[in-house]
């Protein structure tokens, strides 16, 4: 089982004809990913490697059923796509598009928290269900179908963890990039339910890093209500507070957000705490590998 996406997801992809929007897409399709329609405004009927372009969301909606979006709109109009898909009904929207203004992601926040929306990104790689299906940029060959887990607030730390877990023999269930802006659509703590909820997930490795609280706010989940084994490591172990380390999220300000708070709180809720990235994989084989 996987949770939010599998092979019966139609997607369709906001930006299609894009550089970016057409080099993933054909990504995608490679993997067996259905990725049903396209959407560029103005270029409606054209098509993308067979993947027909409508203008508009809702178009894709009514003529190719499509569920799922993805978008690679620039940061300029990716949050009036975010708002377009949700109008037209698709319910889980991935949104890969870095820079988005925090005041435009501000308005997103409010327009969809009532509407049953789930919103993966901005700022991120997306997400995988292996063996079933990619909505993304995740490098696809690097994924095993399994029973781990994986929620990471970093892209590229995403696919090294990936790799260690892969190489240790164990895949993934479904691996989530939540996206590494100050704000986005969904957290920790809301993958960590759907994992909970699914009998197919055996344990969960969870990626974070500096600034917000949204990994402590994760170790007081899992402490209560979380009833598998969680692997954590936190990036930026070495960064000054004040400066701004890669993600516009991470960064250590007003006293909150530095990694020994972050660890000292997983660490308090009983959660396995990888202080060497190297050494992921085989802890993570060492602690769920044995349940």
């Amino acid at each position: 089982m996987s949770i939010l996406v599998d092979e019966n997801s139609r997607i369709v992809v906001q930006g299609i004809t894009g550089q970016e929007g057409r080099f993933h897409t054909i990504q995608m399709l490679e993997y067996k990913t259905v990725v049903a329609a396209g959407v560029t405004p103005g270029k409606g009927g054209q098509d993308v490697e067979g993947v027909p372009v409508y203008n508009t969301v809702r178009e894709a909606v009514l003529n190719e059923g499509v569920n799922v979006s993805c978008i690679f709109v620039p940061p300029a109009f990716a949050s009036d796509a975010i708002v377009e898909a949700a109008v037209a009904g698709i319910k889980v929207i991935v949104c890969i598009t870095e820079g988005i203004p925090v005041l435009d992601m501000v308005k997103v926040g409010n327009y969809i928290k009532d509407k049953n929306v789930v919103l993966i990104g901005p700022n991120c790689p997306g997400i995988i269900s292996p063996g079933k299906t990619k909505v993304g940029i995740m490098p696809a060959r690097i994924h095993r179908k399994g029973e781990i887990g994986v929620i990471s607030r970093s892209g590229t730390l995403t696919y090294e963890v990936v790799y260690q877990l892969t190489n240790a023999g164990l895949g993934q269930s479904t691996c989530i990039g939540i996206g590494g802006d100050p704000i986005v659509g969904t957290t920790f703590i809301d993958h960590l339910k759907r994992f909970n909820d699914d009998p197919d997930t055996k344990g969960v490795v969870l990626i974070g890093e500096i600034g917000g609280t949204a990994e402590e706010d994760a170790a007081r989940y899992i402490q209560n209500s979380f009833s598998k084994p969680v692997i954590a490591f936190i990036a930026g172990q070495t960064a000054p507070p004040g400066k701004r380390m890669g993600h516009a999220g991470a960064i250590i300000s007003g006293g909150q957000g530095k990694a020994e708070d972050k660890i000292r709180a997983l660490n308090e809720a009983g959660i396995t705490v990888v202080l060497n990235l190297a050494m992921l994989g085989k802890t993570t084989k060492e602690v769920i590998g044995k349940n």
